[in-house]
C-alpha cells in the first residue's frame, strides 16, 4: 500500500506547511494593508477597498482562505519538485552523496534570486521550510527498490499524465481561462461557488506580491520638500498616479526628499533613485515606474506563483484523486489492478472535463451572421456573437435581441452582454448599464463598471463613488475605481 499512497503523503505534508506559511503571510500583508487605508482614509481620500472590507483585514478567515492561493500554487510545485528531487537521488542516482549537489544547486538558487532586490523574509521561508520538509518525509516513507522490473506500473502512473497533459494542451489559446471560467465554472451551480469563492478572496494574496505599479493606490511623503511651487506641482503629478499624500509618521510607499537641487526617492528608509526636479516634472510617469521596478521584490515569486497554478496544481490533483481511488479499491482488489483502476479513473475524469469544455466552446461567431446567433438557443452561440460584438465594436442596441438577454438567466452571457454595452453608444443603452450594477453576480457588476468606463460617460461617476462606498465586494471596487479614473476622475487632495 504504501508504495503507491507515499507520493499523497508527502504532497499533503507539503501542502500543509505551505498552508501555514501561506495563512501567516496572507495575514502580515493583510495588516500592513489596513495601516495604509486607514492613514488614506484618515487624509480625506476614497480609500479602495472600503471600510466594509477593511475590518476584514484583521480576521483569519481572508487570510486563510487567501493563503490557499499560494498553497495550491507555490506550495504544490516545491512540494512536486522536492518529491521528484528525492526519486531522481533515490532511484537513479543509488543516493551518493556527493550527487546530492544536483538538487541541492536549483534549490540554493531559487534562496538566491528571492532575496537578490531585497530580503523577503516570508517568500524565503517557503523555499526554506517545504522543500527540507518533503525532502526527509519522501526519503522517509519512500519503498525501497526492488528487483522486480516495475516500468508497466510506472508506464501506468505516468501515462494518463502525460496524454492529459497533451490533451488539455491542444486547447491553450488567449481565451482559455474565460473560457474555463464561462463554460466549466459559470455553468453550473458547484462551479459558480468556485468561481464567487476565487473572487471573493483572490485579491487578499494578490496585495502580498504586488508592484507598487500594479497596486490600485499608494502613499507618499512630500513633507521635506521646500519649495511652495514644487510641492504643490509635484502633488498634483503624484496624485495624476495614484500616489496619494499623507502626513504624519505613517510608513508609506514613497517618500522624496529635496537635497539641494536633487529629488531623492527614498522607500522604507532606502534610497531608490535620485533626480532633479526638471526631469521628474519632464516624465513622471517614466521615473516612478523606474522607482516601482527598483522596489519590487517579488518579481521571481509573481513568475513562480503563476507558473506554479499552470503545472504544479493540475498535477497534484491528479495525484490526490489516484491516492483516493487507489486506497478505496485495496479495499477489494490487489495492489497492481487497483493502480490499474485509480489511473483509469483519473484519466476518465480529465477527459470528460476536456470533452465537455470542447463541446461548449463555440467558434467565433462571423459578422454577417450575428443576428441569427444573438437568437439561437444555445447561449454558448449567442455569447460568441456578443464577443465579435465587443471586439470590433459594434453597436449592440441595433440587434432586438439584445433586449430579451439583458434577462438572461446565465452569468456568462449577461457579463459579455454588459461588456458589448461598454462600446455602445446609445442613450438608451446606457440605462442598461446602470440597470447591471445591481446584477446578482459579483462579476457582472465588475464588467458594469467596465463599461461605464469604457462608454466615456462622465455622468456616471456620481453613481460609481456611491456604488464604491456602500460596495461590499472587493473585486467590484476595484472595477469601480478602474472606470472612474478611465472618465478623468482623479482622487481630491487631503482635507
Amino acid at each position: 500500500m504504501n508504495r503507491f499512497s507515499y507520493a499523497a503523503k508527502v504532497l499533503l505534508m507539503g501542502l500543509f506547511a505551505a498552508q501555514v506559511l501561506a495563512t501567516i503571510h496572507v495575514y502580515l500583508s493583510n495588516a500592513h494593508l489596513y495601516r495604509t487605508l486607514m492613514a488614506i482614509k484618515d487624509a480625506g481620500y476614497l480609500a479602495i477597498p472600503n471600510q466594509r472590507i477593511m475590518h476584514n483585514l484583521g480576521e483569519f478567515g481572508p487570510a486563510f482562505f487567501g493563503g490557499l492561493f499560494f498553497t495550491l500554487s507555490v506550495g504544490v510545485s516545491l512540494s512536486l519538485f522536492s518529491l521528484g528531487a528525492v526519486w531522481v537521488w533515490d532511484r537513479l542516482l543509488s543516493r551518493r552523496k556527493f550527487l546530492l549537489i544536483l538538487p541541492l544547486l536549483p534549490w540554493i538558487g531559487c534562496l538566491l534570486v528571492v532575496n537578490r532586490q531585497g530580503l523577503c523574509p516570508m517568500v524565503t521561508s517557503y523555499f526554506l521550510v517545504i522543500p527540507p520538509l518533503v525532502f526527509v518525509a519522501t526519503l522517509r516513507w519512500i519503498p525501497p527498490k526492488t528487483r522486480q522490473r516495475v516500468w508497466l506500473q510506472r508506464m501506468v502512473l505516468s501515462f494518463p499524465v502525460l496524454v492529459l497533459a497533451v490533451l488539455w494542451t491542444s486547447q491553450m489559446d488567449s481565451h482559455l481561462f474565460l473560457d474555463l471560467r464561462d463554460n466549466l465554472l459559470l455553468s453550473n451551480p458547484l462551479g459558480t461557488e468556485i468561481n464567487d469563492f476565487y473572487y471573493k478572496y483572490t485579491l487578499y494574496p494578490a496585495e502580498v506580491f504586488k508592484s507598487l505599479d500594479q497596486k490600485i493606490l499608494k502613499t507618499c511623503n512630500l513633507e521635506n520638500i521646500q519649495e511652495e511651487s514644487n510641492l504643490r506641482s509635484m502633488e498634483r503629478e503624484l496624485l495624476n498616479h495614484d500616489y496619494l499624500r499623507v502626513a504624519g509618521d505613517a510608513a508609506v510607499d514613497l517618500k522624496i526628499v529635496q537635497e539641494g537641487n536633487a529629488l531623492v526617492f527614498d522607500s522604507r528608509g532606502r534610497t531608490i533613485l535620485r533626480a532633479t526636479a526638471k526631469e521628474f516634472f519632464t516624465n513622471p510617469g517614466a521615473v516612478l515606474k523606474e522607482f516601482s521596478s527598483k522596489t519590487d521584490r517579488y518579481t521571481f515569486f509573481r513568475h513562480f506563483t503563476f507558473f506554479s497554478l499552470l503545472i504544479g496544481f493540475p498535477i497534484t490533483l491528479y495525484v490526490i484523486f489516484y491516492a483516493f481511488f487507489h486506497l478505496v479499491s485495496r479495499f477489494f482488489l490487489d495492489a497492481r489492478t487497483s493502480s490499474v483502476i485509480a489511473s483509469t479513473l483519473c484519466f476518465f475524469i480529465g477527459a470528460t472535463l476536456l470533452v465537455l469544455f470542447h463541446q461548449t466552446r463555440v467558434r467565433e461567431a462571423e459578422v454577417k451572421d450575428l443576428a441569427e446567433a444573438l437568437e439561437s438557443e444555445r447561449w454558448q452561440n449567442r455569447v460568441a456573437a456578443l464577443k465579435i460584438i465587443q471586439q470590433k465594436g459594434i453597436e449592440v442596441g441595433e440587434f432586438q435581441a439584445s433586449q430579451s438577454m439583458l434577462t438572461s438567466p446565465h452569468i456568462p452571457e449577461r457579463y459579455w452582454l454588459v461588456r458589448a454595452l461598454g462600446v455602445s453608444r446609445q442613450s438608451e443603452t446606457y440605462r442598461d448599464v446602470l440597470a447591471f450594477l445591481d446584477d446578482p453576480h459579483p462579476n457582472v457588476v465588475c464588467m458594469a463598471f467596465y463599461a461605464l468606463g469604457q462608454r466615456g460617460d462622465r455622468r456616471a461617476v456620481n453613481e460609481i463613488i456611491e456604488r464604491i462606498e456602500t460596495s461590499d465586494h472587493w473585486y467590484s471596487q476595484w472595477y469601480a475605481y478602474k472606470a472612474l479614473r478611465t472618465l478623468g476622475w482623479k482622487q481630491t487632495k487631503s482635507k
